[in-house]
């Protein structure tokens, strides 16, 4: 996704899955700790008012929405941790082994760069 975007401008966004499904609306954006660059999204799914990350890269937007390129099967079984409170690097791992995205290496000591 591009990274000059100003992350709240995402939140209100609807968001929708590969096919063109509405997922729900971004509710939050999760900034990475190290860069500072957005990195995940909560969609109000709408399903029992539950939250579900979506990851900002690969998603990108189109016409004003969040397009993410996951089923929206995937979306809303990913693992949930709630919203408003900080992501922890194991919270984060989870995410990337869910939708099978590589794990970012940043450097030998950080939790995410593990195999």
């Amino acid at each position: 996704m591009q990274t000059d975007i100003d992350p709240r401008s995402l939140i209100g966004r609807k968001a929708f899955d590969r096919d063109g499904a509405k997922i729900g609306t971004v509710d939050e954006v999760y900034l990475d700790d190290a860069t500072g660059v957005p990195e995940w999204a909560a969609v109000r799914t709408g399903i029992f008012t539950r939250d579900a990350f979506v990851p900002l890269e690969p998603s990108e937007l189109v016409d004003e929405a969040l397009r993410v390129p996951f089923t929206r099967t995937l979306i809303r079984d990913a693992p949930d941790f709630g919203v408003g409170r900080h992501l922890s690097p194991e919270q984060e791992l989870q995410l990337y082994h869910h939708y099978g995205l590589d794990v970012p290496r940043v450097g030998p000591d950080d939790p995410l760069s593990a195999p």
